[in-house]
């Protein structure tokens, strides 16, 4: 039996071990998955605990990049944007599986994205994931991030976007929020940016009412305040439940040395919605 599990800040309500426990189970493995959060001044005291007493475990905000000095090696997009959502602690190797479950979130939702106007919000790990996917799937990406150093060294990361250090008020076809402002002790609010007029400003309907849809990579509350104005809006929203569950069965084939089928992850998604409406 795997012993598994996922660290944060606060994964007190995490749908993770759920998921996992439901995919695995779909996939012939029996595990254990705990919850485990820590108060980020705890973390460097805490952390060769979880290489001792986990087969495995996922990471979330805000230890993503925390996680890196403890490993030997980085695969894959872990590599590429600095942070980490996945750990086989034996091998000591960290993963990334933000950018599979993003577009797996997508695809699901009959969501196309080539030659569509998109703007991100937020330049983070799992931004950066979603930064990757738009450009590989021929959207015109925009990218909004308030930390300047950051963009700038994202930019020269990546490359193939349109940094953007003010957000002018234009029509967008997808906004995407992934800032993770909206959840924990952010609920009820939505990421703060500088316009083109030089005004700092909550996101609202001024410029969600010029998009053609909303996604928030948010799970929890499933319906975040990002979500709820651009409904408002009469716009269509899609929250990001989908994309924890691509992303959590990608990590668990890594688990399991199996190679993702998105035919399969389809097949479960479908399956674990049917169980839990």
């Amino acid at each position: 039996m795997l012993k598994l599990a996922v660290v944060g800040k606060d994964v007190s309500a995490s749908a993770s071990p759920q998921m996992h426990t439901f995919i695995l189970r779909g996939m012939g493995k029996r595990c254990t998955y705990e919850p485990v959060s820590v108060a980020p001044a705890e973390f460097s005291a805490r952390a060769e605990e979880l290489f001792r007493k986990y087969d495995a475990f996922n990471v979330t905000i805000p230890f993503k990049g925390e996680i890196i000095p403890y490993l030997k090696e980085l695969k894959g997009d872990a590599h590429l944007f600095g942070a980490v959502n996945t750990v086989l602690t034996r091998a000591r190797v960290g993963y990334n599986t933000d950018g599979f479950g993003f577009s797996m979130m997508l695809e699901n939702a009959g969501l196309s994205v080539a030659g569509k106007r998109v703007l991100v919000l937020g330049a983070g790990g799992a931004g950066r994931s979603c930064i990757k996917v738009l450009g590989a799937g021929g959207a015109e990406v925009y990218v909004y991030e308030r930390n300047e150093e950051r963009l700038s060294m994202v930019y020269r990361e990546l490359g193939g976007f349109n940094p953007l250090a003010v957000i002018p008020c234009v029509p967008y076809d997808i906004i995407v929020n992934c800032t993770g402002v909206g959840m924990h002790d952010t609920v009820g609010k939505t990421p703060t940016v500088l316009y083109a007029d030089g005004r700092a400003k909550s996101v609202g309907a001024e410029l969600l009412a010029q998009c053609g849809v909303a996604v928030d990579l948010i799970y929890v509350p499933e319906e975040s305040e990002f979500l709820r104005v651009a409904r408002e809006c009469g716009k269509p929203t899609l929250s990001g439940g989908a994309m924890l569950f691509y992303q959590a069965y990608c990590a668990d084939c890594i688990i399991l040395g199996r190679k993702p089928d998105p035919a399969a992850a389809k097949a479960l998604w479908n399956a674990y919605r049917e169980e839990n409406p």
